[in-house]
């Protein structure tokens, strides 16, 4: 990615302001889910954290640690435990 910008800065390295990039099929999946809980994604071997992948996981969607490999399912790898540590996922309920 390159920005370009005059000399003098006069024009801003964007135009445009920053907007959502989401599709109304990401609109009414937030209006038909609720939030359940704030908790950690954390690998249950070595406590990495883990991160998910793009869009929603549910329970039972397998899961690796980038750390020391070991596969299971999310619900292994989260914990609702407070405080909730840096690797934070917003747990949801959602009506299909």
């Amino acid at each position: 990615m390159a920005f370009q910008r005059d000399f003098d800065a006069s024009e801003p390295a964007r135009p445009e302001p920053v907007t959502r990039l989401a599709g109304a099929k990401a609109d009414s999946l937030v209006a038909r889910s609720g939030h359940l809980a704030t908790g950690t994604l954390a690998c249950p071997r070595c406590d990495a954290p883990v991160a998910l992948g793009r869009g929603p996981a549910s329970p039972a969607d397998a899961l690796g640690c980038p750390f020391c490999a070991h596969t299971a399912k999310v619900r292994d790898f989260l914990s609702l435990a407070d405080p909730a540590r840096p690797a934070r996922v917003a747990v949801r309920v959602v009506h299909y």
